[in-house]
């Protein structure tokens, strides 16, 4: 049977048969399966009349394909990257992250139609719905940094803004022979590039892959001269598009993306964004059947939304773009993060390998020493003492894992902070930050993290996900209050005047007298290994029901309100409806989403809804490893991760290590 969450082809006979003449076809397994799940049947042989032949867009290969599907009447089928492909280009070997599958042509090729150029052409265009998901891809691809290759630095300076940028290609690319142009109509661009904004300084901007030696661009060092400059620098495409005063292209995806910028490109070939409104075309011979007027929504709603073959490598299924863009996002900030590498300290050995795996895939992690910039130092915030001044602090995110992490559980969400930390309420923190950006969301931002909450809710999750019996409740009004860990660094900085669990208990039922008191311990303090257990006789006096080994997720949905310190408790019942009443400064405390009897700091100053609270929470804030794959992933990975239960196990000596701990519980700062 196929793992939970994914989607499988349908039955041979059902797909089309399509053979293919081009070794890459068999080379790359990612491109067979997005078409085996697109419904295309791979294979090797003689085609049929009725059958297809696969060719690689207009590559130098294709010719074969397309003599065999000459020769044998089959049809063609072209495959080409999507426009938002990876972190790296293809001869690096990365998979694509989708496909452009067309059956009458090549987006790039101008002398005749393809499926893009069609659906242009005739698609109404006119949803709302499509036209608020296409400014919604725009504005999240802008704010992530996101283009077809993502390994450059988002903060990377770029020119001081005023340029007229000019857009260099590769040589021999087939996107500019089959859009009409050549050598010369490069050096016409720069030249009116030049004519046409007298005075501006000309930034020509290089491809990837001539600043990565791979190949020859058609602009060298002897066109940097006077006015004009060379960026070779790996730089944001929307940061540099955002200092232009004009963008001279051929065919460049960069002009495509320059459009969404807010810029009318002067198009010097006839790439497929040309012709529909949105460019001033250049080209010497017009494309009269391009004669439809697009907006910029409409020509992206088609060109990345309609058309596209997305895929999830985690669900093993085909998706939408916006699980596309998040499956990216993942990545390319794993990439940004990591890429000069991190110097560990204060981390426990237990946790170096998970760490690792955090962390490590692009620099290898190392412990212990001083890192020397580019590297930078992290360390575990409950230990900043232990870390050079500036070390970001790193703890567990708000959706860990199944089990906990007092028993050596590795995380699958982990938080990296700047600023502070988020259970310390004293400084500022990178989470404050998110959250109080994320006051207002986009329309697309809210569905996200909408549809977020109700997965969350209806799947039943937690931090720790430990399972356990659904309560029995009384009748009544009840009212929760979870047990903390007492010696936890939450606590000992945010918890204020009531800062244990007995404190908190004598707070709740003063203020509530005929109310149903629901005491839950604490996991970690109900398995022997941290401190914050309440006396027998205390329990009897102040809550009317003490429900130990109870899933948080199963109560939480059956209380009115909820009564905390600082609990995470209190985050989650605020996913599930409840009324919270804080005593400390959680970090969730202070926006006008709880009653906060404790003192919360007065820079929580913004107002925001529980949406935008869990945008920053559980999407902006922390970063999520897929415990299969070992690859970055998006949250909703992550949670379909905890909902299926396909995770990784200890080893035998971290299971023997956390019942060893739990005979040192009163010593924890030895082993946490």
């Amino acid at each position: 049977m196929p793992p939970p969450g994914t989607e499988q082809p349908a039955d041979a006979d059902a797909r089309r048969r399509v053979f293919h003449f081009n070794l890459g076809f068999l080379r790359q397994r990612r491109i067979r399966r997005i078409l085996a799940l697109a419904g295309y049947d791979l294979r090797l042989g003689w085609p049929g009349a009725d059958d297809l032949v696969a060719v690689w867009g207009r590559s130098p290969y294709a010719a074969r394909g397309e003599a065999a599907a000459r020769r044998s009447g089959a049809d063609l089928l072209r495959v080409e990257d999507a426009f938002l492909r990876s972190l790296h280009p293809g001869r690096a070997g990365e998979p694509p992250l989708g496909l452009m599958i067309d059956r009458t042509g090549v987006h790039f090729d101008a002398s005749a139609p393809s499926d893009l150029e069609t659906l242009l052409a005739t698609h109404p265009l006119d949803d709302t719905a499509l036209m608020d998901r296409a400014r919604g891809a725009i504005a999240r691809l802008q704010e992530a940094h996101l283009s077809k290759y993502n390994a450059f630095d988002a903060r990377a300076p770029c020119p001081e803004p005023g340029y007229v940028l000019v857009i260099d290609q590769t040589r021999g690319d087939a996107s500019v022979a089959y859009g009409g142009a050549d050598a010369n109509t490069f050096r016409e661009m720069l030249y009116y590039a030049q004519a046409e904004n007298p005075g501006a300084r000309v930034v020509i901007k290089t491809h990837p892959e001539t600043a990565a030696g791979h190949r020859a661009g058609y602009f060298g060092a002897n066109d940097a001269s006077g006015r004009i400059s060379l960026l070779s620098d790996p730089v944001s495409p929307w940061a540099l598009l955002s200092g232009a005063v004009a963008v001279y292209t051929v065919s460049s995806q960069l002009g495509f993306e320059a459009i969404h910028a807010g810029h009318r490109p002067q198009v010097f070939g006839q790439p497929f964004y040309a012709g529909w409104g949105l460019t001033e075309d250049r080209h010497p011979f017009g494309l009269p059947r391009r004669g439809r007027s697009l907006s910029r929504a409409q020509l992206f709603a088609a060109a990345m939304i309609l058309h596209p073959v997305w895929y999830d490598p985690f669900r093993d299924r085909l998706c939408e773009l916006e699980d596309a863009i998040a499956i990216l996002e993942a990545e390319t900030r794993a990439w940004r993060e990591d890429r000069h590498g991190w110097n560990a300290h204060g981390m426990r050995l237990w946790k170096r390998r998970p760490l690792q795996r955090f962390f490590g895939r692009h620099a290898r992690l190392a412990f212990a020493r001083p890192a020397v910039p580019p590297r930078r130092d992290m360390v575990w915030a409950g230990r900043s003492k232990d870390a050079p001044k500036g070390a970001v602090r790193v703890e567990d995110g708000f959706l860990r894992s199944r089990g906990l992490g007092a028993d050596l559980v590795p995380p699958l969400s982990l938080v990296c902070d700047r600023r502070g930390i988020y259970f310390d309420p004293t400084r500022p923190s990178d989470l404050e930050h998110w959250i109080a950006r994320r006051a207002k969301l986009r329309p697309d931002q809210r569905a996200r993290a909408e549809a977020l909450i109700a997965s969350v809710v209806s799947l039943g999750l937690s931090k720790y996900n430990l399972g356990g019996a659904a309560p029995d409740l009384p009748p009544g009004r009840r009212i929760l209050v979870p047990g903390q860990v007492e010696d936890d660094a939450s606590i000992r900085l945010g918890a204020g005047e009531i800062a244990t669990n007995a404190a908190l208990l004598r707070a709740a039922r003063a203020a509530n007298p005929d109310a149903i008191i629901l005491y839950k311990p604490h996991p970690d303090v109900e398995a022997g290994l941290r401190r914050g257990a309440v006396a027998p006789d205390t329990l009897a006096e102040l809550a009317d029901m003490v429900l130990p080994h109870t899933d948080p997720a199963l109560l939480l949905g059956q209380v009115d309100e909820l009564w905390t310190m600082t609990s995470l408790m209190g985050f989650e019942a605020l996913l599930r409806g409840a009324r919270v009443t804080t005593t400390g400064a959680p970090f969730y405390a202070g926006w006008g989403l709880t009653t906060d009897l404790g003192r919360v700091p007065a820079r929580r100053s913004a107002r925001l809804d529980l949406a935008g609270l869990v945008h920053a929470a559980l999407i902006d804030y922390p970063r999520y490893v897929d415990p299969v794959t070992g690859r970055p992933c998006p949250v909703e990975a992550a949670i379909d991760r905890l909902a299926s239960g396909r995770l990784s196990r200890r080893g035998p000596a971290n299971r023997a290590l956390a019942k060893l701990q739990g005979l040192f519980a009163s010593r924890a700062d030895l082993w946490r």
